[in-house]
């Protein structure tokens, strides 16, 4: 009885968190892929590059706003991914977790299709295209400037989200010196915007396969075709791959240069003297 109880909870919980996920990743994206298209289909008289970025900060800084106490804000499966390679989430929840990001992100993708399907068939005269002076397919998922090998895009992915780890381990440990809690979600959003000002160039910053994968799914559906995953030298398994590495990279690098030698046990002399004030 108690132990059929318990499957029960888990399941419902389970559910709860993909469904969180599902609305929230759904949520976050819409605010940086509507932003992308304003700026595309706007020609540049509706918003900048800038504009992209503050856009995806935002989603980044209201999703974990809201799921910071259901899911741990899980919007990114590198991270997701991460988390279970150290144990401190079941596979089954990983599963969920990425499920959620996924079927969030496609659903985003779609809903920004709607949104703009009118400026869009303007935009291309009805003709969805990868390249060309009416490109679109880059509202949706990302794609390396003309001048970067595959080499350089990986590198610069890999290097991008072993950013994006270090800096949340920063704002996040306890141990360290950790935001406050409230300031938490709004630093990791200027994170992500500090990430877009100074390392979009070469790729556009996935830094998540679950902002890149599943929009890409989707435009190969909705009318842009398989060249989504031919186009510069099958460049899609790049924001896929690079993520999950530099993500884990990223922990091992601040484990061995911070964590490892800021132990609770080992206190400054600072601490050392307050304490002994607070003795006193």
């Amino acid at each position: 009885f108690f132990r059929k109880n318990s499957k029960e909870a888990q399941s419902t919980t389970a559910t709860k968190i993909l469904l969180t996920l599902l609305s929230l990743f759904l949520f976050t994206q819409v605010f940086g892929l509507s932003s992308v298209a304003q700026v595309v289909l706007g020609k540049g008289n509706t918003g900048q590059y800038l504009s992209i970025n503050i856009a995806f900060g935002i989603g980044v800084t209201l999703g974990i706003h809201a799921a910071g106490k259901i899911s741990g804000a899980h919007l990114n499966a590198a991270i997701s991914v991460t988390q279970c390679v150290l144990g401190n989430i079941s596979l089954k929840t990983l599963v969920a977790y990425v499920i959620g990001q996924f079927l969030g992100s496609f659903l985003a993708a779609a809903t920004v299709f709607a949104l703009y399907y009118d400026a869009l068939y303007d935009y291309t005269n009805g003709s969805f295209t990868v390249k060309g002076p009416t490109a679109t397919a880059m509202i949706f998922s990302t794609y390396p400037a003309s001048n970067v090998s595959l080499q350089g895009a990986f590198f610069t992915e890999f290097t991008a989200t072993v950013m994006l780890i270090l800096g949340i381990l920063v704002i996040h440990d306890e141990k360290n010196n950790p935001a406050a809690k409230g300031a938490q979600p709004m630093l990791t959003g200027v994170l992500v915007l500090g990430i877009g000002l100074g390392m979009g160039l070469n790729t556009g910053y996935a830094i998540n396969p679950s902002r890149d994968l599943p929009p890409r799914i989707f435009t190969a559906i909705a009318g842009w075709g398989m060249e989504v995953f031919s186009a510069d030298h099958s460049w899609w398994w790049i924001p896929v791959t690079a993520p999950v590495l530099g993500s884990l990279f990223g922990v091992l690098l601040y484990k061995l240069c911070i964590e490892f030698h800021n132990q609770p046990g080992h206190e400054t002399e600072p601490e050392k003297d307050q304490a002994g004030m607070e003795t006193s």
